[in-house]
């Protein structure tokens, strides 16, 4: 029984590590676990994005028995979990067929339909949700299967197509990016995002493959941002994620504030990925930008992902805030309201509580200092979890760079360690990692 509890609590503590590692650290360290610990990883709450597509793309049936099991997992398309079978179970409108006839000017249920006939039907529909273009790419029809592909990039489809030819098809991962390659799409609608989760949703592209991957660029930090209030959008752990990659992809600017204001000048403008964009500017080499305004939000975008120092104000009272993190209250509950009232307060942020609250595994899970939540979007502090997010990914990235073996050992210290996060990045950089439980 002990070996058991053990093991779920290393899992625990591996899968808040796996929150703040590149995908080849995180690759690295599903590697490494032994069987027991990596099934209670599958079913493990805190498991992030990039690891349920690793464990669904390149895992063992094992791995993706469990993952489809894992009731905090969403949109995979695995057995007990929500995907295509969800629209193809419903009806097909019955104003649809006479549309389509119309269109067509002929009867659909005459003849397959050709390459032109398909493509015609998916540009006209898919503006907003791909249940449409889900049932045109039920009828039967002769069109090559990298036909809407080619079709896509010399002139995109809208996102409800593109969406439907995500969820139907599983294209290979070439074609996804192709597919979500948007150089030249028509402004922006409400929807336009929805392929970009739904990738995600589905194990074909992790965030940093996304963010990697995403043409133009400022469609990738525009994804930083909150994705609507309803329909498919990101929850806050997928966006954490998402910040994180365009984060690492933008490491070249360093906290140069010229560098990030000429990123803000450049981006409306240059048609490729965020990479490039990001190398561009730190080594002077784009041309000026063509005129334009910006895309909505996208100076919002860039000033949530550029460095800053906002050290909150309070003094004696800050101090005692800081102070409590290291001490915690008589009970959980008690806790967790004053850290919730100090946060409201402005004398804590997300950031304070990574640097100061231990043990280190409890500074991590939010769940230990904003209260349990059922569905990774119920928190009702989303700043103060982006902030502590984004802290901790930038103290592990600066304590272990992509070293897996230092990565593997603050995995392992993490469950029994008693102090802080940064006191145990740095006794693992130092090659001290002993615990420091009594």
């Amino acid at each position: 029984m002990d070996g058991h509890r053990d093991s779920r609590r290393r899992a625990w503590c591996v899968a808040l590590v796996l929150r703040h590692a590149p995908q080849h650290i995180t690759a690295d360290l599903i590697g490494r676990l032994d069987p027991e610990t990596r099934d209670h990883l599958c079913r493990d709450e805190r498991l992030p994005a990039t690891a349920v597509t690793l464990l669904v793309r390149d895992g063992t049936d094992r791995d993706r028995h469990f993952v489809a099991r894992n009731p905090y997992v969403r949109g995979c398309p695995l057995p007990g979990l929500p995907g295509p079978d969800r629209y193809a179970a419903r009806r097909t409108p019955q104003a649809l067929l006479p549309l389509l006839r119309a269109e067509l000017g002929r009867d659909p249920a005459d003849g397959p339909l050709s390459g032109e006939e398909l493509i015609g039907l998916l540009r006209r529909h898919g503006t907003h949700h791909p249940r449409v273009p889900l049932d045109i790419l039920a009828l039967p029809h002769t069109a090559d299967p990298e036909l809407p592909a080619s079709e896509h990039l010399r002139r995109p489809l809208p996102p409800g197509s593109v969406e439907a030819l995500l969820m139907r098809a599983r294209p290979s991962r070439e074609t996804v990016r192709t597919l979500l390659t948007t150089t030249g799409a028509a402004p922006y609608g409400r929807a336009w995002h929805r392929p970009f989760v739904r990738a995600v949703r589905m194990g074909l592209l992790t965030p940093a493959e996304l963010v990697a991957h995403t043409a133009p660029a400022h469609r990738a930090l525009l994804l930083c941002r909150p994705t609507g209030t309803r329909g498919l959008r990101w929850n806050l752990s997928e966006r954490a994620e998402i910040r994180a990659a365009a984060t690492r992809a933008l490491e070249p600017l360093g906290d140069d504030p010229r560098l990030w204001a000429e990123l803000l000048r450049q981006a409306p403008s240059f048609p490729g990925a965020l990479t490039a964009l990001a190398h561009g500017v730190a080594n002077g080499v784009l041309p000026g930008p063509q005129p334009g305004p910006p895309a909505d939000g996208l100076a919002e975008a860039v000033r949530a992902l550029a460095p800053a120092v906002l050290e909150p104000t309070g003094g004696a009272e800050r101090e005692l805030a800081l102070t409590s993190l290291a001490v915690p209250m008589e009970t959980v509950d008690e806790d967790i309201r004053w850290v919730r009232d100090c946060l409201d307060r402005g004398l804590l942020t997300g950031t304070d509580v990574i640097r100061h609250k231990l043990p280190a595994c409890w500074a991590l899970d939010e769940d230990h200092w904003l209260g349990e939540v059922d569905h990774p979007d119920r928190y009702d502090r989303p700043e103060a979890v982006l902030a502590a997010r984004a802290e901790a990914a930038r103290l592990f990235a600066l304590a272990l760079g992509g070293d897996p073996d230092a990565w593997w050992e603050a995995a392992r210290t993490l469950p029994d360690f008693a102090g802080t996060l940064p006191h145990l990045l740095l006794r693992v950089a130092d090659g001290d990692s002993l615990s420091e439980r009594p």
